[in-house]
């Protein structure tokens, strides 16, 4: 199911992009409705914490993506941190 680079040993995630993609035009689809729908002008909490909940699709998909590629994975919630590195042995 991933794409497969035959210049380097990494594999490219196609997958990654697609659910980036959709996750974010379904939030701006959000957003303009909300905006447009009574009362005008004015963006509901609800549709705020729904955008929010949609864009950590994309975030949960790349972290998993990683931690299969032998990256390091860091996540804290205090002061929100999200870490993704992948130690180098040659530097």
């Amino acid at each position: 199911m991933m794409c497969k680079s035959k210049d380097s040993k990494e594999s490219k995630c196609c997958y990654c992009k697609l659910v980036t993609c959709i996750c974010f035009f379904i939030s701006i689809t959000l957003i303009v409705g909300g905006f447009l729908t009574p009362p005008q002008g004015i963006i509901d909490g609800s549709v705020l914490a729904a955008v929010g909940e949609l864009l950590i699709f994309p975030v949960i998909v790349y972290g998993f993506r990683a931690i299969e590629l032998g990256m390091e994975v860091k996540i804290s919630k205090g002061n929100t941190v999200v870490e993704i590195h992948k130690d180098d042995p040659e530097a």
